[in-house]
């Protein structure tokens, strides 16, 4: 289950994306930061609080180079009538992806095989389709889109600045640690 430092599986899919289907493919989403927010199922209670949430973080998750991917196992046609018929999906304009193999969710290890319906999970990729940020809720936790903006923040700025962390609650202007021998026994 551990998916830290790991590629993203191959995959390719049918999504659904402002009025439109479109192709996404684990090739399509590469040399950019994405968001994979796995849900359990469309016309639900939880999930549709949690992508509204995401959605009103979309834009600033933009402006920091970050595309984000709803994927459930139901159909990128359910997710169109989803979005036509419910107001929080109707924010929404990041591509549902329909995962109706399950081959998406499968190869992140989130699929709830009885249930054939995926964990609520939300995975951080950076550029080169390396995950570094995974985590996984109990179906009844919604998740916080603010925190994964933070995490973007975060995850961002190790890439840019080699050799440096970000410790607890770190937040975007605030100091950052470089660990070294001097450090040891001292924080």
């Amino acid at each position: 289950m551990a998916q830290i430092g790991k590629l993203i599986p191959e995959f390719n899919a049918q999504a659904f994306h402002n009025g439109e289907f479109i192709d996404v493919s684990s090739d399509s989403v590469k040399n950019k930061w994405s968001i994979f927010l796995f849900y359990p199922a469309d016309f639900t209670f939880v999930c549709p609080t949690e992508l509204e949430d995401m959605a009103n973080h979309y834009q600033e998750l933009q402006q920091l180079g970050v595309e984000v991917y709803a994927v459930s196992t139901d159909t990128h046609f359910s997710h169109k009538a989803w979005h036509d018929s419910s107001e929080a999906i109707g924010k929404i304009q990041f591509p549902m992806i329909g995962d109706q193999t399950g081959k998406i969710t499968r190869g992140f290890d989130v699929m709830i095989e009885e249930d054939h319906m995926a964990h609520r999970a939300t995975f951080l990729v950076d550029p080169d389709g390396v995950i570094q940020v995974a985590q996984i809720h109990a179906g009844g936790i919604g998740r916080s889109a603010k925190d994964m903006v933070r995490n973007v923040k975060a995850a961002q700025y190790v890439r840019e600045n080699d050799g440096e962390v970000c410790p607890a609650a770190w937040e975007q202007g605030e100091a950052t640690l470089t660990p070294s021998l001097d450090l040891v026994g001292k924080i």
